[in-house]
């Protein structure tokens, strides 16, 4: 059987205008004076405009005259004036219905053709609303790996050498009690804007809020030589960031906040860990756990860091104090050291209690219990409170109760006042609040009257 080949021929024009009003992206032809000569329905439709309504005009006539769409125009005249060809631009549109759109601009000058321009737009509002959405949901760096990267859908993941920072907000139990929904949710929103802010500054990844918490990993999914470093001055930055945090918080009627910040250096696995069906992109390992252990030993406006980290560290650093723990699991104890301050960067926060301002006697007596995570304990001791700093967030507390250090404590005074345990002096403990409760001169001078009339009535 004989195969007639086809010959070359030519479409006419009305096979050739049926096939451009097919292109799903926006194609808009125009003379060598910039008059509209075709225009497909994705250009109509995109425009905001027919036909008729661009019929004998030239292109900037049917273009908003609105700021946004200067550097549009201004493309357009550029390729006329050169007649090249503008390959790719990104560019703001918004249309005559007021839609604000992205587009990917492609403008060619075909001399052959008489001078024609050949103007090709794609839509990519869409693409750039759900990138936008899904990077609110992660962090901007994980995002752009999940979407750009070969391994950003497999599951799976693999060890990396990271920092893990983790910070959390002191006594915010007690704060939302005292809040309804809606201000809980402003209070934490304009926290976490301000701390998302710093840490994206430094190349860290949020992996995810943990209730008033922050999980950040610096050095994963984009390697950064200098995580450890960057860590550190992220953290210096977002507890000096509190000061400006607080300021708001107190023009809205809203607590002050304190937060601690632990940070440790090592090997974890980090990648999409989950189902085929919901993954999530997260760490997982003993340096997670012993970043999570550090910060728990803060008190506010603490940065606490792991010898792991100082040693990783090229540039000056200066440490206040450092202590040893046994960590839940761990074989070995580890080092906490305090960060005041790193290269030029100081922490504009004092945690120092300095020298005690004796209480004049009878000295308030404390009931107290000790916490146990989020739970607290069913055993009351009691104490005598000795001193006040200067600042009044810390307490001389004696006791015959043996404590373990860096216990978080709930005074039975007012509706409970929570405490952390720092020190200890044979039977006296310093304790930070945490944080200090506004009434705190009032709850005392009631501990004292209800300390005077047992004793008259004894």
């Amino acid at each position: 059987m004989e195969i007639k080949k086809q010959g070359y021929r030519e479409l006419n024009e009305s096979q050739l205008r049926f096939i451009l009003s097919t292109i799903e992206d926006a194609l808009i032809i125009t003379g060598g004076t910039g008059h509209i000569l075709y225009i497909n329905p994705a250009a109509e439709e995109l425009l905001g405009t027919t036909k008729d309504g661009i019929r004998k005009k030239r292109l900037w006539e049917v273009i908003p005259f609105v700021e946004q769409n200067d550097e549009f125009i201004q493309t357009f005249l550029n390729t006329y004036k050169t007649k090249k060809r503008c390959r790719h631009k990104l560019l703001d549109y918004e249309n005559i219905n007021g839609r604000q759109l992205k587009l990917r601009v492609s403008m060619s000058y075909a001399d052959y053709l008489e001078g024609i321009f050949v103007i090709l737009l794609s839509d990519l509002t869409e693409l750039f609303r759900v990138n936008s959405a899904f990077s609110r949901y992660t962090s901007r760096q994980i995002a752009e790996y999940v979407l750009s990267s070969e391994e950003g859908e497999r599951q799976g993941g693999k060890s990396r050498d990271v920092t893990i920072l983790m910070s959390d907000l002191r006594g915010f139990t007690a704060i939302s009690a005292s809040l309804d929904a809606m201000q809980l949710v402003r209070l934490l929103n304009h926290y976490f804007e301000k701390m998302v802010e710093i840490i994206d500054q430094f190349g860290g990844s949020v992996i995810e809020f943990l209730g008033d918490g922050i999980f950040v990993v610096f050095g994963a999914p984009a390697d950064d030589p200098l995580h450890p470093s960057h860590a550190v001055h992220c953290a210096v930055g977002m507890q000096n960031a509190m000061a400006e945090v607080n300021a708001w918080n107190r023009e809205e009627g809203l607590p002050e906040l304190e937060m601690g910040i632990g940070v440790h250096t090592g090997q974890s696995v980090v990648g999409n860990i989950g189902s085929t069906q919901k993954m999530k992109y997260g760490c997982i390992g003993e340096t997670v756990n012993l970043a999570g252990r550090i910060e728990s030993l803060t008190i506010g406006g603490q940065v606490l860091i792991s010898a792991s980290v100082r040693d990783r560290i090229g540039e000056p650093l200066e440490i206040r104090s450092e202590q040893t723990f046994m960590p839940k699991g761990s074989r070995s104890e580890i080092t906490a050291l305090e960060v005041t301050a790193i290269g030029s960067t100081a922490l504009k926060l004092s945690e120092d209690p300095g020298a005690p301002q004796e209480i004049a006697p009878p000295c308030p007596r404390l009931r107290f219990s000790l916490l146990n995570g989020k739970t607290v304990g069913r055993v009351i001791y009691e104490g005598v409170l000795t001193a006040l700093s200067e600042d009044q967030r810390f307490f001389w507390l004696q006791t015959e109760a043996d404590l373990e250090l860096h216990r978080n404590v709930l005074l039975r005074i007012g509706r409970g006042v929570y405490a952390k345990i720092i020190s200890r002096d044979k039977d006296t403990y310093i304790l930070c609040f945490t944080p200090k409760p506004d009434n705190l001169e009032e709850l005392l001078d009631g501990l004292a009257s209800e300390g005077a009339e047992k004793k008259s009535t004894s």
